[in-house]
This record gives structure tokens, sequence and C-alpha cells, in this order.
């Protein structure tokens, strides 16, 4: 199992406190506000504003809350400036590790990520250093119950999907950026329940690992998704299935 569909099931199977949905809408309100500042604060034209949107209002986000963000973003409730920042280094055993920030103090996040990097033994690196192993894919996560693989799967490709996998109870399926809007309509057209959405970065290749370092790497995930500036964390980790069966149930 990838880390990628591995984190993300960890993800899930989390129980949403109070603090970590607060935590969780603080973070999609600094997404809002920057896809306004960057594209204007109309979703019809806004791309990536509407999948902001579309994703707060997911976790429930209040409407008041989603609507001053975006009037920050554009300016009508006062400048509030963050950037886009990604982070790259390893996790011990030499497992690549991508975050993807958004702060109003670069150098205040630097510090704070190289001390979370090394805290769990792995080490913050240089710009490039792990990113060439990693593209840029849509990707979906649509529960096995939802619909029959074969007609996910037809349904998928004429929509422009490149990969319809199945792992464990999830089908995963990952289509070029460009397909994902009308990958997003077609799943949505045919009442096909997704329990993830997001244009991610995935791995080319992955870094097999045993229990220890699958623990390590899932720790250092986790401690980077706790950070108020982090918006995603990436990795190419691979766990054998025997093990991440036995951490999924750890984590419930």
């Amino acid at each position: 199992m990838s880390g990628h569909s591995h984190w993300a099931k960890v993800k899930r199977a989390k129980a949403v406190t109070d603090a970590r949905r607060g935590k969780l809408w603080s973070k999609l309100a600094r997404r809002i506000i920057v896809a306004a500042k960057t594209g204007g604060g109309n979703p019809d034209e806004n791309l990536q504003l509407r999948y902001a949107i579309e994703d707060a209002r997911a976790a429930n986000v209040p409407k008041d809350t989603i609507a001053n963000a975006i009037n920050r973003g554009t300016g009508e409730l006062g400048e509030q400036e963050f950037e886009r920042v990604i982070y790259e280094g390893y996790a011990p055993g030499g497992v690549a590790i991508m975050v993807d920030c958004l702060t109003d103090n670069r150098n205040r996040t630097a510090s704070e990520v190289r001390k979370i990097f090394e805290r769990a033994g792995g080490q913050l690196g240089g710009s490039n250093c792990v990113a060439y192993m990693f593209a840029p894919k849509g990707t979906f996560t649509v529960p096995t119950s939802a619909v029959e693989e074969d007609r996910l799967i037809e349904i998928c490709l004429e929509a422009g999907a490149e990969d319809v996998r199945k792992e464990a109870d999830v089908f995963e399926v990952t289509c070029d950026p460009g397909s994902f809007g009308d990958l997003k309509k077609a799943l949505a057209d045919n009442q096909i329940e997704t329990i993830a959405a997001e244009i991610a970065m995935v791995p080319d290749t992955t870094v097999a690992v045993d229990e220890d370092r699958a623990r390590q790497a899932l720790g250092l995930m986790e401690a980077f998704e706790d950070h108020d500036d982090v918006q995603n964390v990436y990795s190419n980790f691979d766990i054998p299935d025997h093990v991440g069966a036995k951490l999924e149930a750890e984590s419930r």
C-alpha cells in the first residue's frame, strides 16, 4: 500500500475532535484567502477558489467563515498576506517527504519544519531534493460499496482517468490535473460517492518500509499535519499489506 493511500486512510480513520475540526477550518480558510487573492473572488472564474470552497463545504465550514475568507483574499476586509512554500526532506530510511505550507512568516515556518524533521530522526533538504520524484495528479477515493468496479472503470476512463486501482475497501482513481474537474463531475452525475477528492503530489516510485520505518514515517507526517501552516504532506513510502492492516487497526 502506497504511503499516499495509507496516510489518507489514517486521516479518515482519526476521530474529528473539536480541536482538529477548528484547525482544519483554519487551514481551509487560509487556502480560500490565497486562492481569492491570486485569482479573484468569483469561484465561477477561479477554479482553485471553487475547489477550495467545495472542500470547505465538505468539511462543514460555516458560510460566514467562507465568505470572510474570500473577502480577506480580495482585500475587502483588509490585507492578509500568505505565501505558498514547499519544504522537502527525508524521513528515516530515505523516505521522501514533501510539506506544502501556506505561511505569513517564512522564517518561522522554515525553522519549525526543520525541528519537526530533526525530532523524528529525519532531515530537511534543499529545493528539489525530492520534488523530482513526485508529479501532480488528481486523486479520488471511492468506497468499494459505492459502485461495481467495471462500471467505475468505464465512467472514469471516459472522463479522462489514467488509472483505477483497488486498495482494500476503496478504489483509488488518478488522473491528469487538467481532467480533475471533468472526472469530479462524472462521478457526481452518476451519484458515485467519493471519500476524498484532491489534486495531490503522487510519487513516481516508492520506498518499501518495515513496520518500524512505517511508524516513523506516519508519525512524522502526523506531526506536520498538526502544524497550523501545513496544508498537505506527501511521501513515497510503501507499506506491506500486513503491516498496513496492523497500523490501520491501531489508528482507530
